[in-house]
């Protein structure tokens, strides 16, 4: 038995669970936003933070890891783990991952990917979009126990320069926040 688990967040630099083989690769029709809440990861109920989810977005692709995971006893191990840490994400999807843009046929069929859906009714902290300003100054306050909302951007933004994605919001949200702190007097981490 395989499983394979996709990660377009924090799930690209720190997985959690033991994993066979981790690829660089893309999903296809959606893109990734800042317009999850975090109560319970990167803020906290009266402050929430704000992490990536989703977004369903035809001819876009959204690049991130894909984690092997074989044997029955890892799979559940790591799909109890994920459970729990991804418990703020309503919606999981089967998707087809892609490790080369130029071919059509995907490398695995069937990653599961977890979504935060826009629906409220099922997803009370989704938080949707706003301007750049005001989710960088949302991000720049905001702290939970997975520490600063902030250090969850930067993260991001270098895990994605590291395996050659220069994504759009991810550098244009990390750009404003360090343009925010610089006229504040803050440093970056």
């Amino acid at each position: 038995m395989v499983f394979w688990v996709f990660g377009y967040g924090s799930l690209i630099w720190k997985a959690g669970f033991n994993y066979d083989a981790r690829l660089v690769g893309f999903i296809k029709g959606y893109r990734r936003v800042f317009y999850q809440g975090s109560t319970d990861h990167r803020g906290t109920p009266e402050y929430p933070g704000r992490t990536v989810t989703l977004e369903p977005a035809e001819g876009e692709v959204c690049w991130g890891v894909a984690y092997k995971i074989s044997g029955k006893e890892d799979e559940q191990i790591a799909l109890t783990y994920l459970e729990v840490r991804e418990k703020q994400y309503d919606q999981k999807a089967h998707l087809d991952f892609f490790t080369d843009p130029v071919v059509t046929t995907p490398a695995i069929s069937g990653v599961m990917v977890y979504i935060a859906s826009a629906d409220q009714k099922l997803n009370v902290n989704y938080l949707g979009p706003a301007s750049l300003e005001e989710i960088a100054k949302q991000i720049i306050h905001a702290e939970g126990p997975s520490g600063p909302n902030r250090d969850y951007l930067f993260q991001l933004e270098t895990a994605l320069l590291q395996f050659g994605c220069k994504d759009k919001h991810v550098m244009d949200l990390a750009n404003e926040v360090r343009r925010l702190l610089s006229g504040k007097g803050l440093t970056t981490t």
